[in-house]
């Protein structure tokens, strides 16, 4: 896959894997959208990437207004080659602990939307003949972690959607399906995590504090992609090691992240 001249389209593009990943595919020679809600950091992130671009600033979930995200993407350089679909939000909390609007929060952020970003693009892609969508899951989207009920959900849930549009548009339209499924990368997603009550958590933690930076994450999705790899696992030691076992040892994995889970129920998250 060669990405020069490409108009690839990324949501969460204002910091972390997002900003990381306009700035791999700036180096390549495509041409950006940048999407996010926060306009000083998208353009910011453009700055950085010298090359054409569109900042689109809009919240994901909005769902009235994402019909027109779309038209505005499609008519700045006439099509997109790629969606980016990178936005999203975290979880630190105990199931028992956690509201139902968190969990219909998540949900919406991490999977709705990018479901339905994708499902407004799609029938651009099939006139044309091509296209890539990408998804940015999570190693969380193979292994049921403890503090993350919900966020395990829409993860898992992503992937599952992912695989199935690829079998249905492939061979039939073309268009090409990525699932990215990083691991720890240091990034602000523990700091902007949901608690159980709906608060923003406010502290990072140790596994994303000594986690991948988010640049290595980006080179890997881009050789993974060029490579033609349908799913890309950016993960490494503990977390690579238990994705794995998702399908080697299950009930290893189970009696492993079982441990896990009662080392952290007394514990104040």
């Amino acid at each position: 896959m060669d990405f020069a001249g490409k108009i690839i389209w990324i949501t969460g593009a204002s910091s972390g894997i997002g900003a990381a990943l306009a700035r791999a595919f700036a180096a390549e020679g495509a041409q950006l959208i940048l999407s996010g809600r926060r306009e000083e950091a998208l353009q910011q992130v453009a700055n950085d990437c010298a090359v054409p671009h569109l900042i689109l600033p809009f919240d994901t979930t909005d769902w009235a207004a994402l019909g027109d995200k779309v038209k505005a993407a499609i008519g700045w350089q006439g099509h997109i080659d790629i969606l980016v679909n990178n936005a999203g939000i975290s979880q630190r909390s105990l199931a028992k602990d956690t509201q139902p609007e968190v969990y219909k929060r998540i949900l919406d952020v991490d999977l709705l939307a990018p479901i339905w970003l994708t499902q407004l693009l799609l029938p651009h892609m099939v006139a044309r003949g091509s296209g890539h969508m990408v998804a940015i899951s999570s190693v969380a989207g193979r292994i049921g972690v403890p503090l993350r009920t919900a966020y395990c959900a829409a993860k898992h849930g992503l992937i599952g959607y992912s695989d199935a549009l690829r079998a249905e548009v492939e061979q039939v339209h073309g268009i090409g399906v990525t699932t990215i499924l990083p691991g720890s990368i240091k990034t602000d997603v523990a700091r902007n995590a949901l608690t159980g009550d709906g608060a923003k958590r406010g502290e990072s933690d140790a596994a994303i504090d000594n986690g991948l930076p988010p640049e290595e994450c980006a080179a890997r999705i881009l050789a993974g992609m060029k490579a033609g790899t349908k799913e890309i696992m950016v993960a490494e030691g503990q977390e690579l090691a238990a994705a794995q076992l998702r399908h080697s040892n299950p009930d290893m994995l189970f009696q492993m992240t079982a441990g896990i889970g009662a080392a952290v129920a007394g514990k104040t998250v």
